[in-house]
Formats: C-alpha cells, sequence, structure tokens
C-alpha cells in the first residue's frame, strides 16, 4: 500500500466526544467520516496512532473554541501539525443550511487540504496565564460593581438614595454606617450586602497585587511598561493589551492589528456604489474596548500630566519625544473630527484606530531584551 504524503485529519470538538473525518492531499481522494471518539488524550492517541501508519505526516484540524488550546500543545508535543481555526473565518456556501458535527469535521479536513484554512495565533502557557489572571480580575471587577449596585437598590428602595458621586471611599462607609433600620430582617439583609461588597473588594485588591507581581517575570513586561509611556494607557490597559494580543510582531503592518482588533469600517461597494458601515467588531473584544478607552484621553488638549510624568520618568528621552508626538497627533485628530461634525464615538473610534497603529510601531522596535530602538 502506497503511503498518502500527508492525512488532512479534522475534528469537531466538543466536551465529551469528537467527530473525526480524514482525507489524504492524493488528487481525487474524497473526504471520509471515521466516527465518534472521547475527547481525552488516550482517544486521541489512539486514533493518531492508527492513522500514521496510511501517511508520511498528520495535519490534525479543529475549530476554536471552549475547550482551549491543551489538544494543540499535546500534538506540538508530539511534533504532529496541528491547525486551530477561528470559527467565523472558515468559508460556508450561502445555500448549506445543514449544520452537524459530523459535516463540520469533514468540511474542515477538506478546507485544509485545499488551503482555504488559516490557523489563528496560540499563545504559550505562560502568555495564556497571565490572561487567565487579568479576565479573572475584570470578572472579580464586574461581580463587585453588581455588589455595590445591590446595596444601591435596597436603599433606594428604603428611602436612601445615593446622590452624587461616590468614590467608596471612608466618608462613604462612615456614613452607610449611619445608617439603620427598624426591622430585624432588614438590618441582616442590609448587613450582609455591605460584608458582600466588602469581600469582593477585598478579593479584587488580592487579584491586581497577585497580578503586579507575577507580570514582573513575564517576558513582555517590558512592553507593558513602555506602552505605559502613551496617554490613556496605564499598567492595567498595557498588561491588559499584550495579554489578549501577544506578539504584536507577527502583524506585518499595522492595518493587520486594526483588523484584528475589529476596528476597520466595514464595507459592501458594488459596481460605482461604495458604502461603508460600522466598525467590523471582529477578533478580541477585550483588547479592542481598552483601546477604545484610551482614545477617551485624546479628547483634552495635549498635556503630561503629573501622572503620566510619573509613568515616563524611567524611559528615555527619546521615547518621551515620541509619546508627545503621539499626543498632539492624535489630539489634534481628535478636535479636527469633531470640527468636521463627526458624531462622537465615531470619532473616538477613529482615535483609537489610529493609537492601534502607534501601538504596533512601538512594537515593532520592541527587542528580546526590553529595549525599544527608534530613530
Amino acid at each position: 500500500m502506497v503511503k498518502a504524503n500527508t492525512l488532512f485529519v479534522g475534528l469537531d470538538v466538543h466536551k465529551e466526544s469528537t467527530d473525526v473525518a480524514l482525507v489524504s492531499d492524493t488528487v481525487g481522494d474524497a473526504v471520509c467520516y471515521y466516527g465518534t471518539i472521547l475527547t481525552n488524550l488516550r482517544a486521541f492517541d489512539k486514533l493518531l496512532k492508527q492513522q500514521a501508519a496510511k501517511a508520511n505526516k498528520l495535519c490534525v484540524v479543529y475549530e476554536a473554541g471552549p475547550c482551549g488550546f491543551w489538544l494543540y500543545r499535546h500534538l506540538e508535543k508530539r511534533h504532529i501539525d496541528c491547525w486551530v481555526i477561528a470559527p467565523a473565518l472558515i468559508p460556508r456556501a450561502p445555500g448549506d443550511k445543514v449544520k452537524t458535527d459530523k459535516r463540520d469535521a469533514m468540511t474542515l479536513a477538506r478546507l485544509a487540504r485545499s488551503g482555504d484554512l488559516t490557523s489563528i495565533y496560540i499563545p504559550d502557557q505562560r502568555d495564556e496565564a497571565i490572561r487567565d489572571l487579568i479576565r479573572c480580575r475584570e470578572d472579580a471587577m464586574l461581580d463587585l460593581r453588581k455588589a455595590r449596585q445591590r446595596l444601591k437598590s435596597f436603599l433606594l428602595r428604603h428611602g436612601h438614595p445615593c446622590s452624587g458621586r461616590n468614590n467608596w471611599n471612608d466618608a462613604y462607609k462612615r456614613h452607610l454606617a449611619d445608617i439603620h433600620f427598624l426591622e430585624p430582617a432588614q438590618k441582616i439583609a442590609f448587613q450582609d450586602y455591605i460584608h458582600t461588597v466588602t469581600e469582593r473588594h477585598e478579593r479584587l485588591q488580592r487579584l491586581e497585587v497577585e497580578m503586579e507581581t507575577l507580570a514582573e517575570s513575564w517576558r513582555w513586561y517590558p512592553m507593558v511598561q513602555q506602552l505605559t509611556v502613551l496617554r490613556g494607557i496605564r499598567f492595567l490597559s498595557a498588561i491588559t493589551l499584550m495579554a489578549e494580543l501577544g506578539d504584536l510582531r507577527r502583524f506585518s503592518n499595522p492595518r493587520q492589528l486594526m483588523n484584528f482588533v475589529g476596528l476597520t469600517p466595514s464595507e459592501r461597494s458594488s459596481g460605482q456604489r461604495e458604502k461603508r458601515g460600522g466598525i467590523t467588531k471582529c477578533g478580541n473584544t477585550h483588547a479592542r474596548r481598552i483601546l477604545i478607552e484610551a482614545a477617551w484621553a485624546y479628547r483634552f488638549s495635549p498635556k503630561v500630566s503629573r501622572e503620566l510624568q510619573v509613568r515616563q520618568q524611567h524611559h528615555s528621552v527619546t521615547l518621551q519625544r515620541r509619546s508627545w508626538e503621539v499626543q498632539l497627533r492624535l489630539c489634534s485628530r481628535f478636535r479636527k473630527l469633531q470640527a468636521r461634525g463627526k458624531e462622537y464615538n465615531k470619532t473616538v473610534t477613529a482615535v483609537a484606530r489610529e493609537l492601534t497603529g502607534y501601538i504596533w510601531d512601538l512594537a515593532q522596535r520592541f527587542e528580546p531584551e526590553g529595549q525599544v530602538r527608534l530613530g
């Protein structure tokens, strides 16, 4: 029996079961549905051991999803090619209205052979660990916000509305301590709401301390520090961007990075008609949110505030000058777009898109030793 040069293995991975399809690179060979196996390493090893005798090389393809990258890393250790595909980037015919696990596995195998699939960027284990910690901190922040809102809603129902701005400082905590209820049940409920807010606030602080400690030994920590020289990007924003986006040097031009975070306009043009819509909102939502939030800082006039000066003091003069150039450009861009009558949110998005280009430029000059080459 003549071995095929490459055997493509399409996997539709789920929590408990995985559908498998096979196709070789031989011209005219049809896609073959293998069957369903359990989703565990033992079942995968058995499958690959059987199929290794049929081809000189195996190429495994599966969709990115909630199961993560453990299968990719296992195959990488065994020196087996593995492609992880974004579901949104899999070509589908407009008339294809039937979707099953079997068809998905066969489609992956067929498209992998034809070269119509592109694997996504896979972070290494340390990068993914930092990203998990950052997302855990974000979940803790949302839990704290919900707990505070429940407490405020309880007070509002009983004639103690929270008026004005408060930062949950000591004065506001003293104000809460002065509120009394007559009914024992309401006293217990009120105190439990306060305990929940306190516990979740302490949880958030613990996560932030751990994050800052672990980040110091991270390979992208120097790049995180360099991003903080830009206005609107503090430590938390910078480390979130690097954890979500990974190695920015893999993008050959800034437009690729803009497309990756979904900040480029959508378009439906045909013939002489040109029509552009809102931003695509594809790619990483966490990174896009950080960039949009950072862009709001450029609605004010250019200025090196005391806080920004502290963040810049340990960096080179060249890098500080570059930060000032970015400020001048983006603040001017913000004012010009507003003067033209552009909608406020569209202005912020445009500035965020241009800020993404400057971040890409800094990343291209980043050296593994943590230095930036400017000039």
